[in-house]
Order: C-alpha cells, then structure tokens, then sequence
C-alpha cells in the first residue's frame, strides 16, 4: 500500500526529475500537499531548478493516486442533488466541483509522468495545468471552509480517473478523451452553473467558476495541441482517430447544450463544432414514431 509521501521528499525528486517529481505529487494522499505540491513543483521548473529526463522510462507504483480515505466514492447515479438556492445545496455543488478539481491534479500529473519520449513542450504544458488545477482545488476548498465544510464530508464519483486508467497505455487514447473529451464538457457545463450561482445569489462562488472556465479552455486546448502532435507523428487523420478511439474507449455520448465559443477557443475546428452543432439539434428534435 502506498505511503504518504513527504514534502521533503517530493523536494528531493523535483532537485532530481521532473517527472519523478510528478510521481511522487501523484502518490501523495493528502489533498492540500498534493495541491501544494504541484504549485510548488511548477515555481521550481519555471525557476530552472530541475529539469526533465523525458526519454526514462518510469515504472508504475502500486495504489496509483495517492487520495485520502474521504470522499466514499460510490455510483454517480448514488449522489445525492440538491438545489442552489440552500447554502446546503452549493456546499454540496462546491464539493463536486472540488473534486473534480483534485482528480484533474492527478490527471495532469498522471498524464506528466507515465508517458515518456515527447517533448519537452508536453511535460510543460501538463505541469502547468497540474499548478493550475491545485489552485481551483484551493479555491473551491477555502469557499467550502467558509460554508463550514471540507473536501470529503460528501460522497463523490471516481468517472475521471476510471478513462484515466483506461488509457493509461496510449498518450494518443489519453490526449483524446481525458482533455477533450471529459474536461471539454466542463466547458459546457460552466455556463448553467454559474448562472444558477448567480441567482442564488452566490457571486463569490460564481466568480471561482470564472477563473475555473478561463483555465479550463487552455487546458483543453493543451489536450488537442498534443492529440494532434501525435496523430501528425502516427501519421493518422485526427477527425477519423477520434471517433474510433471513443468507440473502443467506451468513452460518453456527448450532450449539449454546448459552450461552442469556449471550445473554439480551446482549439475545436470547424468540423468538430459543426458535428457537435448537427447532434445538438438532433437532440432537441422530436424523436420518429
């Protein structure tokens, strides 16, 4: 079983490797120094204090992430929904969306260390979204504090991580359907929720999701930067490769409404919006007799 790794340690590694340092951040348990981590391993990079051995290959540890004993994570069809119009409902909401944010930590993490031999550019691309990851975490914990709760009194799904896990042999399968797949529908999602925020009343918590969906387009975009980089190296027409990868993935139905001008921005081309625009329309038609 996985041990918590200490601060000292993940130190010693980042002096070392970057992505031996990612490692270590992944393994830990402890949600605040895992954030903590990552922030801190991205200063050090951006000051020149480690580097990266992108050619080693590293082998996995057991117990892959590190995460703390709470949440339960039990089905999403378990959870339990309240509306925002109770402090009580956005606990829960902020909860949720803590979560995601811990898992997108070790996605970006994950998605640093495992996969070896691309360049340079990919690992500090991951390492930023990983930095920029622990700060939403930040975020979304402190507001939960003053809501008088933290990060495990609700329960919570594992749906990130489980693509994670399936991808975790193809950096290509990872590319395209962790960032722009799962995390793409966050850009989607952000828009209704912040509404519904606001008409609570709730513009503190609003004004996280800001930040949240500001970052979030660039890490989708990151995500289809590399899923292109590596179909061009492959050799493979990107629009075909991600239609057979989501079929042998299993990967979710996408479902609008859609944020189609955030994901223009996070690098959606013209035929993807226009698939997407096409299936949203055929949604809201009435079904055939």
């Amino acid at each position: 079983m996985n041990q918590p790794l200490s601060h000292s340690m993940v130190e010693r590694d980042c002096a070392a490797d970057l992505r031996r340092a990612a490692l270590a951040a992944l393994c830990e348990r402890e949600p605040a120094a895992k954030a903590a981590a990552a922030g801190a391993l991205f200063a050090r990079y951006r000051a020149g204090e480690t580097t990266c051995r992108a050619d080693e290959p590293l082998e996995e540890p057991p117990g892959l992430p590190g995460r703390p004993e709470r949440p339960a994570l039990v089905e999403p069809r378990l959870l339990r929904h309240r509306g925002m119009q109770t402090q009580a409902g956005r606990a829960v909401l902020l909860h949720a969306l803590a979560h995601i944010e811990f898992n997108a930590i070790n996605l970006a993490l994950d998605a640093l260390w495992r996969f070896a031999g691309l360049p340079q550019a990919y690992y500090a691309d991951w390492l930023r979204v990983a930095a920029e990851e622990a700060h939403h975490f930040e975020l979304l914990q402190s507001r939960l504090l003053e809501f008088g709760h933290a990060y495990g009194d609700f329960p919570a799904h594992d749906g990130l991580w489980d693509m994670c896990a399936r991808t975790r042999e193809d950096v290509l399968a990872r590319m395209a359907l962790v960032p722009r797949t799962l995390e793409a529908r966050g850009l989607d999602a952000s828009p209704p929720i912040r509404a519904r925020l606001m008409q609570a009343g709730d513009a503190q918590s609003a004004a996280i999701l800001d930040v949240i969906l500001r970052d979030e387009i660039g890490h989708v975009r990151i995500g289809n930067r590399w899923f292109r980089h590596v179909c061009g190296v492959r050799g493979l027409e990107p629009h075909e490769t991600y239609t057979r990868l989501a079929a042998q993935y299993h990967a979710p139905r996408l479902r609008g409404p859609f944020n189609f001008d955030a994901r223009r921005d996070a690098g959606f081309d013209e035929a993807e919006l226009a698939a997407l625009a096409l299936q949203e329309r055929a949604d809201r038609s009435p079904s055939e007799p």
